[in-house]
């Protein structure tokens, strides 16, 4: 489809393929047709065999993908173009309560963010700021926060989240 965007998450869950060899060529085939490819730096490594974000996403540039962003847990995330490139530092969290959903809330925050044509390191931070909120609550999306909690996190406010 004409101006479609297509983002891809590998989600990796080894045992459901018939061999890792299948399995690494089917992802990076379709990671080399996205426009954005969000791994987790683990899961970019067993795909690449490369260990570090900067050689990772020149791997995927060179494959094809338009954006590549790492996700690098509580150190925030890697993203690259074939135009710029940076690390984006991750938030505090005080208690992780589930981390189910954190590269969900990730996505969810960059992807909301390029909606809103915010630049793409703030789509990164934003990013970091909706997988950091997610993991501070139970379940896969139950900490997903409104446009105001998540406006309210970013700017550091203590009381960005109201207790009910």
């Amino acid at each position: 489809q004409k101006n479609m965007l297509v983002w891809f998450d590998p989600n990796l869950r080894p045992p459901p393929w018939p061999g890792r060899e299948e399995m690494i060529s089917c992802m990076n085939d379709m990671a080399g047709k996205s426009d954005i490819f969000m791994p987790g730096i683990n899961e970019a490594k067993l795909l690449t065999g490369e260990t570090s974000p900067e050689a990772i996403a020149r791997t995927y540039l060179a494959m094809g993908s338009k954006t590549v962003i790492i996700k690098l847990g509580s150190d925030g995330a890697y993203y690259a173009t074939n135009a710029e490139c940076g690390y984006v530092k991750g938030y505090p969290v005080n208690k992780i309560v589930d981390t189910v959903g954190a590269g969900d809330g990730f996505a969810a925050g960059v992807l909301s963010a390029l909606q809103d044509d915010l630049p793409l390191k703030e789509a990164v931070r934003r990013g970091n700021a909706v997988g950091a909120i997610q993991i501070m609550s139970r379940g896969d999306n139950d900490g997903l926060p409104t446009l105001k909690e998540m406006t309210d996190f970013l700017n550091n406010e203590p009381e960005w989240r109201k207790q009910s």
